[in-house]
């Protein structure tokens, strides 16, 4: 996978989390933080925050809870 594809499917949904992207392009969550990174650099994306759930159980996927934008279009 190359930036420009997770750049362009960003950009077409507008956010996804990182257990989204790693379904959707079966790359690692580390990896594609690396790539974001680079794309947040850029000033392509931003990461937003999310709370964890309100139950307050601590069992939720934290790759769930990670969610990027696109900042682009």
């Amino acid at each position: 996978m190359i930036l420009s594809e997770l750049k362009n499917y960003l950009l077409q949904h507008k956010r996804a989390t990182l257990r989204d992207l790693v379904n959707r392009f079966d790359t690692d969550a580390d990896a594609l933080r690396s790539m974001l990174g680079v794309l947040e650099r850029k000033g392509r994306v931003r990461k937003l925050s999310v709370k964890a759930c309100s139950s307050g159980c601590s069992k939720c996927d934290p790759a769930g809870l990670e969610l990027y934008e696109s900042l682009d279009g």
